[in-house]
């Protein structure tokens, strides 16, 4: 996903009636972090924006989906306030081997990556191993998603291969509702991988206050129960968003 300005869009009369971040998403034109001004703005969504991506609130969302758009992801905001609550200095050190995410080849990522989101999981994507490197894995690892990654994220080694990873990236804006996030939160499923994806989350959370961050923000998809422990590490929620492709 790659963003830039705000813009607003308006109704018949010149009435402004949406604001909106522009940008890219899955290869469409992309209105994020929409916010409805006045009466009028599906109307004016479905007119403007047709094939666009659009994120909004849960009634906006849902009054897109009424008109036959096509659902992408209902997810939910969160963010850690490092000023108000910074992470204790000691959660940075995992005791296992950690090193930068790209410091990996993303062939050498992509099992474990895989393994975290099977059929059933709220965020599988379908499709074979080769789509998932390069359509999403590789970009993602190298920075191309919301710009150069953050060092507080990270790959979890055992045995030399990568079994849990967090990659933390900065969305454009301030936070709560973007600056740095957590772009990824993987781990492989097996009993034997238990709580590394907390570990490497505390590292996260640790580094970026050492390093000065204001906070760090992530989403998680409706359903997902991972929401729990991010609940348990202190990330607050901020909004409930729904994601959808206007029809075109």
């Amino acid at each position: 996903m790659e963003t830039s300005c705000r813009r607003t869009i308006a109704d018949p009369a010149g009435r402004p009636v949406l604001s909106f971040v522009e940008g890219t998403r899955a290869g469409r034109p992309y209105a994020d972090l929409s916010q409805v001004l006045g009466p009028g703005a599906v109307e004016a969504i479905r007119r403007h924006l047709p094939g666009w991506v659009v994120s909004g609130d849960e009634d906006l969302g849902r009054a897109l989906l009424a008109i036959g758009a096509r659902p992408l992801r209902h997810a939910h905001a969160y963010s850690r306030d490092l000023r108000a609550e910074p992470a204790p200095a000691e959660w940075a050190e995992t005791g296992y081997g950690v090193v930068s995410c790209d410091a990996v080849p993303p062939a050498e990522v992509l099992p474990a990556w895989l393994a975290a989101y099977p059929p059933g999981h709220p965020d599988h994507t379908p499709g074979d191993d080769v789509n998932g490197l390069r359509r999403h894995l590789e970009p993602l690892l190298r920075g191309e998603i919301l710009g150069p990654l953050l060092p507080c994220g990270g790959l979890l080694l055992k045995d030399g291969r990568v079994v849990a990873g967090v990659v933390v990236g900065t969305a454009p804006g301030e936070p709560p509702f973007s600056g740095p996030w957590v772009l990824d939160a993987f781990r492989d499923p097996r009993p034997e991988f238990a709580g590394l994806g907390a570990v490497m989350l505390r590292r996260a959370l640790a580094l970026a206050t050492l390093h000065g961050q204001p906070a760090l923000g992530l989403a998680v998809t409706d359903g997902n129960p991972a929401r729990r422990l991010y609940e348990r590490l202190g990330f607050r929620h901020t909004l409930t968003s729904m994601t959808v492709i206007v029809p075109d």
